[in-house]
């Protein structure tokens, strides 16, 4: 790896309407300032993260989820803009590729593209049918001559299609020596990344377009563009899972986490959600059932099933309104309408319905064992800690608060009491 990468994040994001750093708001599971990371670490090991807003909160998220990550903090107040958050960045590679943390559409791809040649600068550069209020990119012979905001723009550069995409690989040594004489002579009187472009074309330095797609160096600036760069993430996420055989139906309304994977053939009906970093192995989720960074292995749940983190079904079947947590279920039914929480329950055992484990006392959480071939009968409450050895049968409506030995039958109940022609008494009849 020879190339070096800054990603610039240090921006307050006002138009989010938000308490939480802009490069912090997640998209199919992960920060938007995580994507680019992730796309940026597929091809270097320098990776430096420019911060300002909120700059401790956006470090500690990043450091709780990467090592070796450098960070620097931009004087925002006397440098400010994309120029300013460069002042003082050390690369130690020959080239910089500079990436904003606010497109997480980004493609190691892309960056690949934006890498390669020999030109000093490499920039992005898209072509819109419709370039209004962007600054333009005059192009001559295969190489940028100059960038054109648009309020300066003469009649013939406004017809210019071509605009600027933010990301630039520029030459390091150039780079460094540009960055100390960016001026903020201008009307925001900040410091211009873009102003680097005029300064190689002065010194009849190569500045080369490299055409990029729209979709992946959209700019997330705002909710409603959060949202439209989770539908593509989720379009990408959803494509490539069905290339490699899991069938989806409706996908339009399944969510599937980027951190979730899956092996053999799987199916997800309609209204599916897979959370975190769960791992879904030749199973089938039926109607809007979530899974939250667990296995599920040879298995189905739901429709309207909940698995819970730190869950692992195997060869289990889980049922409609039954929620799983925390908890390891093999060879195991649990049809329909229960709590399994804490528990370990071995291959053979049912679950019948209204069960539920009370793991949870007050001040601890306690854990349920359940042996093989463990029937529990319906609207059973099974007070932890607890264990329930192989072969046994709890009767329903049980409440177990001690454990049952291999071989027994457990049965909480009172004697049952009926008094003759009550109903004809007690409504006057």
């Amino acid at each position: 790896m020879s190339i070096s990468i800054v990603i610039l994040a240090a921006g307050k994001g006002s138009r989010m309407k938000s308490t939480t750093p802009k490069v912090l708001h997640t998209i199919s599971g992960k920060s938007m300032l995580s994507h680019a990371i992730d796309a940026g670490l597929a091809i270097s090991d320098d990776i430096t993260v420019v911060l300002a807003h909120q700059a401790k909160r956006v470090q500690e998220a990043i450091e709780a989820e990467y090592k070796n990550i450098n960070f620097h903090m931009q004087d925002a107040e006397q440098f400010p803009g994309t120029g300013g958050a460069m002042k003082g960045v050390n690369t130690k590679y020959e080239k910089t590729l500079i990436l904003n943390g606010d497109m997480p559409l980004i493609t190691q791809s892309s960056l690949e593209a934006l890498t390669g040649g020999d030109a000093d600068i490499n920039m992005s550069v898209i072509k819109l049918d419709n370039p209004d209020g962007y600054g333009r990119v005059l192009i001559d012979d295969e190489k940028v001559q100059e960038i054109v905001e648009q309020k300066d723009c003469n009649k013939t550069q406004l017809e210019t299609k071509t605009v600027n995409a933010g990301i630039y690989c520029v030459n390091t040594e150039l780079l460094n020596r540009y960055i100390p004489l960016l001026s903020n002579e201008n009307a925001q009187k900040e410091y211009y990344l873009t102003d680097i472009v005029k300064m190689a074309v002065d010194e009849n330095r190569t500045v080369t377009p490299i055409y990029v797609e729209e979709e992946e160096f959209k700019g997330v600036n705002s909710k409603y563009d959060l949202a439209m760069a989770e539908v593509i993430m989720q379009n990408r996420i959803k494509k490539e899972l069905m290339a490699q055989g899991v069938t989806m139906r409706f996908p339009d309304s399944i969510y599937i986490d980027c951190r979730a994977t899956f092996e053999g053939e799987s199916i997800l009906e309609n209204g599916v959600t897979i959370l975190g970093a769960s791992k879904i192995i030749s199973s089938h989720i039926k109607t809007n059932s979530v899974i939250e960074d667990s296995i599920i292995e040879d298995s189905d749940v739901g429709p309207m099933g909940r698995v819970r983190p730190l869950s692992h079904l195997k060869n289990t079947h889980i049922g409609n309104f039954v929620e799983v947590k925390k908890s390891t279920l093999t060879g195991v039914k649990a049809g329909h309408l229960a709590y399994i929480g804490d528990a370990t329950i071995d291959e053979g055992s049912n679950i019948g319905a209204g069960v539920i484990t009370c793991n949870y006392d007050g001040k601890a959480k306690h854990k349920t064992t359940i042996g093989k071939n463990v029937f529990v009968g319906s609207d059973c409450q099974l007070v932890a800690p607890l264990t329930i050895e192989d072969d046994v049968i709890v009767a329903a409506g049980t409440t177990l608060n001690k454990d049952v030995t291999k071989g027994s039958l457990a049965i909480t109940r009172s004697a049952l009491k009926t008094i003759p022609d009550f109903f004809y008494k007690f409504f006057g009849k």
